[in-house]
């Protein structure tokens, strides 16, 4: 049987053990036989959106990556009950660290591409907002923003003279880095069932943002916001050309960004409320992420593979 058709079987088996009745794949994972361990390996591959950082309980070596036991793998995991998990996910993760290893100031991360063999049946790969400098993109616009708040002084600063977008350039030179890490999977893992995860929604898909609150002018919230959807355009075009399966995380978190209020949002603002690192997915968040995945299993979303 094709993987991912084996994937769609193992779905199959949750709802049926009640996981579609309790409404949602994640909320009764614990009644789950291990029946559907038959299904293979699964390896997380990413950046610290697959991680979790500052997530309850942080786990895994080494410590520098940040991984959470409620992560969105973890999660994924044990609604499927799955028997193997290799989380090799680390915080701050370029596709650079898929393929060599990555220093964290806590141990290094052996490459995660390692993390593969022909026993793995499912992957899922969530990565390429540090290859744009996701860090620095933030903290520069949270600096220039507030300065000029009827502006847009993060667009204009990332907008050359002859109106070149500089993210714009990152984010297509990231593209070829996103197929050859598509490519390796395949060699390396070639029965897996490959899902490629997006970013979900960090600044609302509407409207002026919440400054000051979220530091970002309505112009550079509606510049940042357009960046996100951009990056997320690209991963789903990498995604298709190599015959993997694309996850959307943007469109379920709309209304869970970092405006919304505390207990709705998904992610943190800059001043976290939450368990989590600054401007990264929550506990709610990551349960958000592992329901989109799960959904993109699921017989349904699988019915024409």
């Amino acid at each position: 049987m094709p993987r991912r058709h084996v994937w769609r079987a193992v779905v199959s088996f949750a709802a049926a053990a009640g996981i579609a009745a309790a409404g949602s794949l994640l909320a009764a994972a614990p009644a789950l036989a291990a029946e559907p361990a038959t299904a293979g390996r699964y390896v997380a591959l990413g950046d610290s959106y697959t991680a979790g950082p500052l997530v309850p309980i942080q786990t895994g070596r080494p410590a520098g990556c940040l991984r959470s036991t409620n992560n969105y793998p973890a999660l994924v995991a044990r609604a499927l009950a799955v028997g193997t998990v290799s989380d090799v996910s680390c915080s701050g993760a370029t596709t650079a660290n898929l393929g060599g290893p990555q220093p964290t100031g806590l141990g290094t991360n052996a490459p995660q591409l390692d993390a593969l063999g022909p026993d793995v049946s499912l992957v899922t790969l969530g990565i390429g907002g540090n290859d744009i400098g996701f860090v620095s993109i933030i903290t520069d616009c949270a600096t220039r923003s507030p300065l000029h708040p009827t502006g847009a002084a993060c667009r204009d600063h990332f907008t050359a003279a002859d109106g070149t977008d500089e993210l714009a350039a990152r984010i297509d030179a990231t593209a070829p880095k996103i197929a050859a890490a598509l490519a390796d999977i395949e060699e390396r893992a070639p029965d897996a069932h490959v899902l490629v995860v997006g970013y979900p929604a960090l600044l609302p898909d509407t409207g002026p943002g919440c400054f000051p609150v979220v530091p970002f002018s309505p112009g550079d919230v509606a510049y940042l916001r357009g960046v996100e959807k951009e990056l997320n355009a690209m991963l789903a075009a990498q995604a298709a050309a190599a015959g993997a399966d694309y996850v959307d995380t943007y469109t379920p978190g709309i209304g869970h960004d970092m405006c919304a209020p505390q207990g709705t949002r998904w992610i943190e603002g800059l001043v976290p409320t939450s368990p989590a690192a600054p401007v990264h997915p929550n506990a709610a968040g990551m349960r958000g992420m592992a329901d989109a995945v799960l959904g993109a299993l699921s017989p349904q979303a699988q019915s024409a593979a």
